[in-house]
């Protein structure tokens, strides 16, 4: 496979792969240290079904069901459903505010995600461009960047993530369709407790861990104090040297990182502009060598 890096602090585009075919063992190697080192991998024209796109994410960790399991392709409840499209019926074929704000997927568990894949099959295009980019933020860089005295004082800090926080937050949207939480659903994902600093597991370089869509307090620390912390940590996020946006094309994978990163999809189109994506959620359950020093 051919690996082209954006030359950005995040992105590569990797071409001459099948994604549908069985992974090689050195393939499964070479992507996991592309996806440590440039955060966001982008395979253009793959073209495979929903079956192909469950063995590829699987092949990295198992898959997560989505909590609120609203929408997924038939048969494979580990396969969300992305979209602002409704079906013959005139019901909603996907989820159609995934991902608007920032925040990390699933540090609301305490299993975190080690990737996220999304397969694009609807893009939406206004005057011949496309609409509706994912962005991404650097979180090794961001922790290189910290002030000494930030790094001393969040060193073995933890703080408090909650699902609940995130979606409330998009319920309050116009033109959204979530409901208020169950409890059931509730009591899937309680509140957990998630360092403020962590290791990566395949670059051994400490990473970031803290993003405002989920994270609510400091542990230990004042109500003010925490605040303030946390507040500082959101803000040093949105330096523009850590951003990275990827333009969406038809058939495109994007996997990125979860551990090493930050999102944002941009919600810059209408319902008149289709978008349709598959999406796994790669949960950080296997013994990743450490592959990028």
């Amino acid at each position: 496979m051919k690996i082209t890096p954006s030359g950005q602090t995040l992105g590569a585009s990797v071409a001459d792969i099948d994604l549908g075919q069985p992974l090689a063992q050195d393939d499964y190697r070479t992507i996991l240290r592309a996806l440590g080192q440039y955060g966001v991998l982008c395979f253009p024209n793959q073209t495979f079904a929903v079956p192909q796109l469950a063995a590829f994410a699987r092949r990295f960790g198992d898959l997560e069901v989505n909590v609120a399991n609203l929408f997924h392709e038939p048969e494979f409840p580990e396969i969300m459903i992305l979209s602002n499209m409704n079906g013959p019926d005139g019901k909603p074929l996907g989820l159609n505010d995934a991902g608007q704000g920032w925040h990390t997927d699933m540090s609301y568990s305490k299993d975190i995600a080690l990737a996220n894949i999304l397969h694009a099959k609807a893009v939406p295009v206004r005057n011949g461009k496309s609409v509706g980019e994912t962005q991404f933020r650097n979180m090794h860089a961001a922790y290189e960047e910290l002030p000494d005295e930030i790094k001393q004082k969040i060193e073995g800090r933890t703080a408090i993530h909650d699902f609940e926080k995130f979606w409330e937050v998009m319920r309050t949207r116009p033109g959204s369709r979530r409901g208020p939480l169950t409890e059931a659903q509730r009591a899937k994902k309680p509140p957990v407790s998630q360092p403020l600093v962590r290791i990566h597991p395949i670059t051994g370089r400490k990473i970031l861990y803290c993003n405002p869509g989920y994270t609510m307090y400091v542990e230990g620390m004042d109500p003010l104090e925490s605040g303030m912390l946390l507040d500082f940590l959101f803000r040093h996020q949105e330096r523009a040297d850590f951003l990275y946006a990827h333009h969406w094309a038809v058939n495109d994978v994007l996997m990125w990182d979860n551990i090493g990163t930050v999102h944002n999809a941009v919600a810059d189109y209408t319902a008149q502009e289709p978008r349709y994506m598959r999406r796994a959620q790669v949960m950080a359950t296997l013994d990743y060598p450490k592959l990028v020093a």
